[in-house]
Order: structure tokens, then sequence, then C-alpha cells
């Protein structure tokens, strides 16, 4: 009998590097194969189980599938409600929009920002977002994506976006003008390396905002939900965006996402001007309001921005004990970037032999995406394994 690794090559279409492993079950911040070996997750689904393997949240969601799972749109349902609610309460929204991805969540806001152009303006269709970012695959949200590795065999895209360079104040002013209707940016580009915005740049965004009457949507999919140690990373700058775009670890390991809008915007879609039929579905909104919970009524995000500050120390500790391989530790929270150059294959491969999962973007970045909830004994777990690494690699 052919093995589940087989099987899935030769029955899913080929879109994913999948790593030889089979996963058994998850527990807290670890997996565990199908032979029993357990294993530090430092992926944490990319960023989807922020909240590790909880049991809380599958709970929740047993509790609402056995009411029900679905209803539609015709109807309101109860944890839908709840979840929209906690974010109403505890962010600059005044209004939420739920969707099954992020790339859907940032489709929303692309239309949302030109129907808000164009009331003033037929014109005023023009998007912006940064080089080097990613905002999702769909053919709006990919055209938005600064990468021409993702873009390059589906062009056309969507007309009426352009890029400008990240943390390029000339380059933004550049590229801004009258038609413009929408900026799209990450306050920390994930797959760009874990490289996070200037407070200068973010200035003149909101001034360049102001003057050209443009909307600001900060893509929060990968960076937000507590990941930097505040719900959202925009919140250590001292401004208020337009729209913040939600995903990944919304729904604590099942789909959902969300759009979340401030009340200046609030009344731009009207009924039929969008919709999902799966969003927000009520399941994993029961999994959204455990999770939700947890980062607003605990000390959570508190103890993120502990243990982030104890690892980059870490590890910028090994970076001068090994200056030949780690050239840079950059990121906030535990949204970690390590840039180890033409090591990277090499680190991840001998860290899988030794029972730690690393993630890596950009060609030379190891990602550390852990469990919000990892212990200070796991980190110092990670540490010591990844010095082993170190010391291993040639």
């Amino acid at each position: 009998m052919k093995s589940l690794y087989e099987q899935d090559k030769k029955y899913i279409l080929n879109t994913y590097n999948r790593l030889d492993l089979i996963i058994e079950k998850g527990e807290g911040s670890y997996v565990f194969d199908i032979d029993g070996n357990k294993y530090l997750d430092m992926y944490s689904g990319i960023s989807v189980n922020n909240l590790g393997h909880d049991k809380g949240i599958v709970e929740a969601i047993i509790k609402q599938a056995s009411k029900y799972m679905h209803l539609s749109n015709y109807f309101v349902s109860e944890p839908v409600v709840n979840l929209a609610k906690l974010f109403v309460e505890n962010t600059f929204a005044s209004k939420v929009f739920f969707t099954n991805s992020g790339t859907e969540s940032n489709e929303a806001a692309i239309k949302l920002c030109r129907k808000y152009g164009k009331q003033s303006n037929e014109n005023k269709y023009e998007l912006l977002s940064a080089y080097n970012s990613f905002h999702g695959r769909t053919t709006g949200a990919l055209a938005l994506t600064g990468q021409e590795k993702y873009q390059k065999n589906f062009m056309p895209l969507i007309p009426g976006v352009s890029h400008f360079k990240y943390n390029d104040i000339e380059d933004l002013r550049a590229k801004v003008n009258e038609n413009t209707c929408g900026l799209f940016l990450e306050i920390i580009q994930g797959e760009g390396g874990i490289v996070e915005i200037s407070k200068e740049f973010i200035d003149e965004v909101v001034k360049l905002s102001k003057k050209y009457d443009f909307l600001i949507v900060i893509d929060e999919i990968q960076a937000g939900m507590g990941r930097t140690g505040d719900l959202f990373a925009y919140e250590q700058y001292d401004f208020t965006p337009h729209i913040v775009t939600i995903s990944k670890s919304v729904g604590g390991g099942i789909p959902l996402g969300a759009m979340l809008v401030s009340e200046y915007v609030e009344n731009i879609l009207q009924p039929g001007d969008h919709g999902s039929t799966f969003a927000a579905n009520p399941v994993s909104c029961a999994g959204g309001e455990y999770v939700m919970n947890k980062l607003v009524n605990t000390d959570l995000c508190n103890e993120v921005k502990s243990k982030g500050n104890y690892l980059i120390n870490k590890l910028n500790n090994l970076k001068e004990k090994y200056p030949h391989i780690i050239k840079e530790v950059r990121g906030r929270g535990l949204m970690i970037g390590i840039d180890v150059g033409q090591y990277v294959n090499d680190i991840k491969k001998i860290a899988q032999e030794n029972r730690l999962l690393l993630n890596s973007t950009n060609n030379t970045i190891i990602r550390l995406l852990p469990s919000l909830c990892i212990t200070t004994d796991e980190i110092n777990e990670f540490l010591t394994i990844f010095e082993k690494i170190l010391k291993e690699v040639k």
C-alpha cells in the first residue's frame, strides 16, 4: 500500500513543496508524527495556530457544530455577532465583514477602496502597495502582491495597481496622485523577509492620505492577532487606518478572515455590493470567539512581548558567536526573522532531523512563528537545538 505522502503526490495538484513528514496529532507547541516522534513546531501553521494546538478551541467548535454548522447570510448567527462585537469593542473598527481567507479580506478591501474613489471621481480607482509585499493569490490580491515571481505566469492582472519601494518616502510621493483610491501596507512584511515599516514612512502615508483622499488599508493577516505582542502590529504607530484586513489565526485553525472598517467608511458597501456563501461560518466564528477572548481578556499579548524580547536577545547572542552564519536578527514579538544567507536550507534539514520544524521565507530567512503560548522552557529547547545546528552546518 502506498504511503499517505505518495498518495498525496498522486491525487493532489502539485502546488506545494511538502515535507516528507506525516503528522498524527498536535499538542500545545508540539506536533507528533505517525511514528510517535515529537517535534517542536516553529511554524504554527504559518501563524494560523497562534494559540498552538489548544483543546479549548476544539471544544468551542464542537459545541457550535452540534447546534448547526451553516445557515447562510439570510440569518443572523450568535457566534458571528459575538465575534464581531469583540472586534468592535477592542479595536478601531465600527463594523466587520467576515471572509474565509486573507486573500478574500484583501479582495473585499479592494472593492471598498474602488467604490470609495468612484464616489468622487470616475477615474479615482488606482491602488498602491509595496514591492516585496504579499497580499494573496487571487487575481486582485495578486496584483497588489509586489513580487514578480508570484505574478509573472498569470499576467495580465487587474489594471490600476502600482507599487512603491518599502520605506522609501520619495518613491511613495512619486507614485501617489489624485486618482489614488487606496494604499495597502504590511507593517511587517512577512513573506518579504520580516522587514518592518519606519515611523517616518507611516507618517508620510497618513499625510498623503489626507492630501489626496485615499484609504489606508493595513494588511495584518500574518502580523496581527497578537503575533507581535499587540493585537495588531500597527498599534505601535500613532495613526488609525481606515481598513484592517486579517485572517490566518482568527479562527484558531478553522478558515476565517475579516475586513475591519472604521466608521468613516462603514457605509460605502451596500447590500448586493459584496458577499460570501460560507463566511461568516458559525463554527469558525465560535473558534474565533475563543481566540479573541484569549487575546483581549488575558495577559497573553504582554507575555508575547516579554518572550519575544527574550528570544531576540538570545538570538543576537548566537549571532555574535556565529557571525559567519547569522547575518541579522529582526522582528517583533514572536514574528522573528533570522537571516542565515546560503545556509537556510541546510539549517531546515538538520533541524527536522533534530525534531525541530523551521520555516523559511525570502530565500535566506529562517522565519519563526511559534505558538504565542510557547513557554520559556520551550524557547530554551529551541535555542539549544538551534545552536547545535549552527555548530553542525557546513
